[in-house]
């Protein structure tokens, strides 16, 4: 299990409460304790709720790809949405071919396409990398195995669904930078398809 480390400069972030483009983020109170402080930028990682009731036959490669990157990253932490809560990811299944569609860092709609699937491409894989894209992450063509953000161009006898080193790092710098800022967003509007 990936151990949550504080961020550099996150005490002085989690005395205000913030709410982040339509992500939670938990703060801690002015009058806590200093040796709490390290306990709390476990909760002070911004939290993103996502939606797999729509991924259908999908749903354990959906949870796993969240739980992957959770053990992964430090600065942000999916969760499944809870019962009448807005989720700040939907996950669907189709017959098409997986895709991202951001709409800022940490929201969107992500596609788990049954014709990867059926071609022999990897659910946790192709989970996991979907999910990249809505953590801001962009597709990195031609890649090796090692690399998530590679996507497809490692074939089908890849079945790495974990992020590389510059990954993970690009994720912890995304999220850590907008726990810093009150409202600034990823670029959005733009389908990623692989």
């Amino acid at each position: 299990m990936h151990v949550r480390k504080p961020t550099i400069g996150l005490a002085a972030v989690l005395t205000v409460t913030l709410s982040l483009m339509g992500g939670q983020a938990v703060a801690t109170p002015s009058t806590t304790a200093p040796s709490e402080v390290a306990d709390s930028a476990v909760a002070a990682a911004r939290v993103v709720t996502y939606d797999a009731s729509g991924s259908a036959e999908f749903k354990s490669a959906v949870d796993r790809g969240a739980a992957i990157w959770n053990e992964s990253v430090d600065a942000v932490e999916l969760r499944p949405v809870a019962t009448g809560q807005r989720a700040n990811i939907r996950v669907l299944a189709d017959n098409g071919w997986p895709r991202a569609l951001p709409t800022t860092l940490g929201n969107g709609t992500v596609y788990i396409g049954r014709q990867a699937v059926d071609q022999g491409y990897n659910t946790i894989r192709i989970s996991a990398h979907e999910l990249g894209h809505i953590l801001g992450l962009p597709d990195r063509k031609p890649g090796p195995c090692s690399s998530l953000m590679s996507g497809s161009t490692a074939g089908i006898a890849c079945t790495n669904p974990y992020p590389d080193t510059v990954e993970k790092a690009e994720v912890e710098d995304n999220f850590s930078s907008a726990l810093a800022r009150t409202g600034g967003a990823a670029p959005s509007g733009a389908v990623i398809v692989d």
